[in-house]
Formats: structure tokens, sequence, C-alpha cells
């Protein structure tokens, strides 16, 4: 089976084609390697990929490219490629939102219409949530994102499912709940402070750090998507979380317990759009899906300090 994965070259999206090609998928991945991180960490996670000849990678834009060729032969579309980052999605950042998470969405249904898909798996967020009112959330609370970037995550399910009940297109958007693990984003909450505890270096901590998320491990966001492709109804939404959440204070413990260090932190205001908490409830995942989280949180933090600190090694 032929599969595209778009944004192959990020941090889930590199997990994701390296899972496809081990199962031995043929897969074409596309990233445009934005400057929203250093390009050079992009090119750091593909580089495994490209040696195998499962695996062949194409740079550019999704609002650009030829989507009839790179779609020829493909059955399953996960769609990976996003602009992230709540905090950055205010102000005059916006746009790049808007064309990256909207219309590059919307364009690449548009370019599916008259497949034959097996599915179309769309990586969404628990940012469509907000400041849910019930915890753990099921997917039918009414979303209220307090973020651009939720907004437009938002808009681009209710697009997977318009091409659903109107083109029959077989989506499927999986609800992420706070992805971590090795080649996490340099930007992300996890993979900073493990650097600065690494470095000795002050953590900027937003809020009183008892702010608490649902973490998911990355393996288990890729097994996720494989059993959405094969199981998932189409034109549903599926909460991905991991089991359990903890709070920025007891992240940090664990993190001190792990590395031995003890963080240096930095109190500083909440930046708007961040929520108060998360925590996926799980139960059509389970019950649809098959999906189960493996990796507890403590083992998932090992992980991700061991691959950070082995980056940092001679």
């Amino acid at each position: 089976m032929k599969c595209l994965v778009t944004g192959a070259a990020g941090f889930i999206g590199s997990h994701l084609a390296e899972r496809l090609v081990q199962e031995g998928f043929e897969v074409v991945g596309v990233d445009a390697f934005t400057d929203a991180y250093d390009p050079a960490v992009k090119e750091q996670n593909v580089r495994q990929l490209l040696q195998s000849p499962q695996f062949r990678l194409i740079r550019g834009d999704l609002l650009a490219l030829d989507l009839d060729q790179l779609l020829e032969g493909v059955e399953v579309v996960y769609h990976q490629a996003a602009q992230a980052g709540v905090r950055s999605s205010w102000g005059g950042e916006f746009h790049h939102y808007v064309a990256r998470n909207v219309a590059a969405t919307q364009r690449l249904l548009e370019a599916c219409k008259d497949r034959s898909l097996r599915k179309f798996v769309y990586a969404s967020s628990s940012s469509v949530y907000g400041e849910s009112e019930v915890y753990p959330t099921p997917e039918e609370a009414l979303p209220r994102p307090v973020s651009p970037y939720g907004v437009t995550k938002l808009a681009a399910e209710h697009l997977c499912v318009l091409y659903w009940k109107n083109y029959e297109i077989p989506t499927v958007s999986l609800r992420y709940f706070t992805v971590y693990g090795p080649r996490q984003r340099p930007d992300m909450a996890f993979h900073r402070f493990i650097v600065a505890i690494h470095r000795g270096e002050p953590i900027s901590l937003y809020g009183d750090g008892e702010q608490s998320r649902d973490f998911t491990y990355i393996s288990d966001v890729v097994e996720a998507n494989l059993l959405a492709a094969e199981k998932g109804r189409p034109g549903e939404v599926y909460n991905i979380g991991g089991g359990a959440r903890a709070t920025l204070k007891e992240v940090l413990g664990l993190l001190e317990e792990i590395t031995g260090e003890r963080p240096q932190v930095q109190r500083r205001e909440v930046q708007r759009g961040d929520v108060r908490h998360t925590r996926a409830e799980l139960s059509k995942s389970r019950a649809e899906l098959g999906y189960a989280p493996k990796v507890p949180l403590i083992e998932g933090l090992k992980r991700q300090v061991e691959w950070i600190l082995g980056r940092f090694t001679p």
C-alpha cells in the first residue's frame, strides 16, 4: 500500500513515516521545511528515512505543489502538516495558521475528491476544546477554542466532515493531547525543560505550575494513526491521550528524579490561549479503534531525556 504523510519531516510525521516503512508500506513524505523552527532539525528528523528505498521525500508547500501528481497511487493520507504553537498564533503570525492549517487542508481535500482512498487521517488537537467544562473531556463536548491556533485546527476538522458528507472522502480526525518524546519541537515545554536542566539554566514556567495536561507519548500517537486508518469511522473524531494527566510541577519533579538535577524555575505570566487543564476521555477511541496508550509518563520522560542528552554527547 502507498501512503502519503504530510509534515513528514516534523516531530510526529517523521515517527509515523518510519513506522509505516517498518510495516512495509511505500511512503511519500511531503514537507515545506518552513522556518517555524530551525529547518536543520527537520533535516535531522528524516536523515534515517532517506536511506530507505520505500520512502520518497517531496520538498514543497501543499498550497503550491501539484497535488494530483503527489497523490498518484496513494491509498491512505496521513495529514500531519500544520503551523503549530498556541502562543505564536496571535497577532501578525495568524495568516500563517490560516494558510497552513485551513487553506492547505482544503486544497488537499479537494485533490482527494475523485480518488478511491481507504482513509484520510487528519491530525487535530485538544486545543479545539479550550477550557472544557468536563474532565475527562469526551468528543461530544462543545469545542470552544481559546487560541487562534485552536480555531484553525477546528476549522480544518469541519472541512474534513464536510468533504466526507459531500464527496465521501473517508476522513477521520484525531485530537492529539500534548504529544512528547524524542524529536519533540524545540519550543515545546519538555524539550525546553530538559535542555535547561542539562545546561544549568533557569526554566521559564508560565503560570503557577499547577496547570495540568494529558501527556501522550509519540509511539502511542503513531499507533493511533495506524488504527484510525484501519478502523476509524469516516466523518468521526477521536481523542488520543496518554491515559493520565500531570501538573507541570509534577513533571519537573519527575525530571529532577530522572536527571538528578534540581530545576531552576523562573515564574512567568500565564500566556494567552493556554488552558488550565486537559484530559482525554478515551472510551470512544478504545471501543472503536482499539486504542490503548502503553507508555506511562515516567518512562516516556526517561526516553526523551536520554535522546536529548545524547545529542549533547561529544
